[in-house]
């Protein structure tokens, strides 16, 4: 069992960051390709990943955790929820 934690505690972080690059570049892609004049859908992307990085590594001392592997899941929750909603205006109509 330890050599399973001895293996997770480094694979994890770099798995993580994977799944991260993977959505970071799948989310510019498709920015790219949408049309020229239509307004550009603004989301909470960079929000959620810098939230996403705090709670990381508030949650990994916390549980002892390592705090890479904090840091990353953290990263990769908050970019996946940031990027999913949509930014308002003040009138309430989307951007």
């Amino acid at each position: 069992m330890k050599e399973f934690i001895d293996f997770m505690s480094a694979a994890l972080p770099w798995l993580c960051m994977g799944l991260m690059l993977a959505l970071f570049f799948a989310e510019s892609g498709r920015k790219k390709k949408e049309n020229k004049n239509e307004k550009r859908e603004d989301d909470y992307g960079t929000e959620g990943l810098a939230m996403g990085m705090c709670f990381g590594v508030a949650m990994s001392t916390t549980l002892s955790v390592s705090v890479g592997i904090g840091l990353s899941i953290g990263m990769l929750l908050g970019f996946a929820v940031g990027s999913s909603i949509e930014k308002r205006d003040e009138n309430g109509d989307q951007k």
